[in-house]
C-alpha cells in the first residue's frame, strides 16, 4: 500500500540517559540534561515533528563511558517540555513493575491537563532485570508472559480510572477498593508498548494506539508490523506501527559513512557486555540483535546514514516496504545533526508522502 500524507509520523527520540543510542567513546558526548532535552524538543517542535518519546532508566551499563549511567527522570521532564513546546505529542514512560497503577492515571491526567491534550504514555513491562532488584521491585516469580499478565491489569486499571467515578478491582497482582481519581483526562492519552513476542504483541494490540517494532530486515521488519495490525483487527481496534533509526547525515553519503566507521571504532566492549549482561540471551541461548549489533559497531539500533537526499530516499524506501506509520528518530548529536534533519530532509520527506502527517 502506497502511504500518504495521512498516514505518516515522525518523532523524536529524547537522549535522556549518558550516551544517548550509540555506545562508543568516539561519538558527541552526551551528558543528560534538561536543558539539553529542551532545546532538541523545542527544536523538533519548530521544525513539525509528531512525537516526542523518552524513555525511563534506573541504572547503567558501566564501561569507560559509563553508558546510560546517569539519567533523567521520564514524566517529570516531559511534563516540563509540555511547557516549552505548543503542538508535538508528549509521550513519557513507565515501569509495571514500578509504579503503581492509580499513581500513574493521576499523573498522565495532570501530564493531559499541562500539555493541553498532547500526553502520551510507552508502557513497559519488564527490560533490565538489574534495574528493579536494586530497589526490590523485581518479580522473580514471574517469567516474561506473567509479567504481561501483571501488565494486563496494571493497564485495565488505569483506563477505568481515567472513565469510571469509583473503581472496585480485585485481581491476582493488584486490588483497588472504591478507589477516586480526579482530574481524569478529556480524552485518553495515547498509549504505546514496545514489545514485539507473542505475548507482548497481544497486550499492544489489545491496549495500545501504537506499537514500535523491531527487526533484523525490512522483511522481518513488516512481517512484525503486519502480525501487530492483525492482531488488533482480531480485536475489533486498529493500531500504528512505527520503527526506530539512528540518523547519521553527512554532507555526502562519504562522509557520513566515515561517521559510521569513526564511531564503530570507539565501541565501549565492556559497557556492550554490560549491556549484555542486564537483559541476558534469549531463551534458545543466543544473544539479541540488539547486543549482536552493538558488539559490531556500538549503535543500539539500526541506522540509515548517508546525505539528505540518500537519507530521504532510505526513509521511504523503509516505511513503504516494511508498511510502517512512520519511525521515531535519534541523532548522534541533538543540535547540529536534529537542525541538518529539520532543514535539509524533513520538508522533502514530507513532500514524499504528500504533506505534513496528522497528530496519532
Amino acid at each position: 500500500m502506497v502511504k500518504t500524507e495521512k498516514d505518516v509520523l515522525f518523532g523524536l527520540f529524547l537522549p535522556l540517559s549518558t550516551g544517548g543510542w550509540i555506545i562508543s567513546e568516539n561519538t558527541p558526548r552526551i551528558e543528560p540534561s534538561y536543558a539539553m532535552n529542551r532545546n532538541a524538543a523545542i527544536l523538533a517542535d519548530n521544525m513539525g515533528l509528531d512525537f516526542l518519546l523518552s524513555m525511563m532508566k534506573w541504572r547503567g551499563f558501566g564501561g569507560r563511558t559509563d553508558h546510560w549511567g546517569t539519567s533523567l527522570e521520564s514524566i517529570i521532564t516531559m511534563t516540563g517540555l509540555a511547557e516549552a513546546t505548543s503542538r508535538v505529542k508528549i509521550w513519557c514512560t513507565a515501569h509495571t513493575l514500578l509504579h503503581h497503577p492509580v499513581v500513574m492515571a493521576k499523573m498522565m491526567a495532570t501530564l493531559h491537563q499541562v500539555s493541553n491534550g498532547r500526553a502520551g504514555l510507552n508502557i513497559v513491562s519488564g527490560a533490565d532485570r538489574s534495574e528493579f532488584e536494586q530497589m526490590g521491585t523485581w518479580r522473580p516469580e514471574l517469567d516474561h508472559d506473567q509479567r504481561y499478565d501483571l501488565a494486563r491489569e496494571w493497564i485495565e486499571i488505569m483506563m477505568r480510572l481515567w472513565s469510571e467515578k469509583l473503581v472496585n478491582y480485585h485481581g491476582d497482582f493488584f486490588t483497588i477498593t472504591d478507589c477516586v481519581c480526579d482530574p481524569k483526562p478529556v480524552t485518553r492519552p495515547d498509549l504505546i508498548c514496545a514489545g514485539t513476542s507473542q505475548v507482548g504483541l497481544e497486550f499492544t494490540a489489545r491496549y495500545a494506539d501504537a506499537a514500535f517494532v523491531a527487526g533484523r530486515t525490512e522483511e522481518e521488519l513488516a512481517a512484525v508490523s503486519r502480525r501487530a495490525k492483525d492482531i488488533a483487527a482480531g480485536h475489533g481496534r486498529s493500531i500504528k506501527t512505527f520503527g526506530m533509526y539512528t540518523i547519521v547525515p553527512g554532507a555526502t553519503d562519504a562522509d557520513a559513512e566515515r561517521r559510521i566507521a569513526f564511531y564503530s571504532a570507539g565501541v565501549d566492549v565492556e559497557a556492550v557486555d554490560g549491556m549484555a549482561r542486564s537483559y541476558g540471551t534469549k531463551s534458545d541461548g543466543r544473544e539479541s540483535s540488539l547486543v549482536a549489533r552493538a558488539k559490531r559497531s556500538g549503535f543500539m539500533t539500526s541506522y540509515l546514514a548517508g546525505s539528505a537526499e540518500t537519507i530521504r530516499q532510505k526513509i521511504v524506501h523503509t516505511i513503504q516496504t516494511a508498511q510502517l506509520d512512520g519511525m521515531m528518530l535519534i541523532f548522534p548529536d541533538y543540535d547540529q545533526d536534529l537542525r541538518f534533519f529539520g532543514d535539509e530532509i524533513l520538508p522533502n520527506l514530507r513532500r514524499s508522502f504528500g504533506a505534513t502527517g496528522p497528530a496519532l
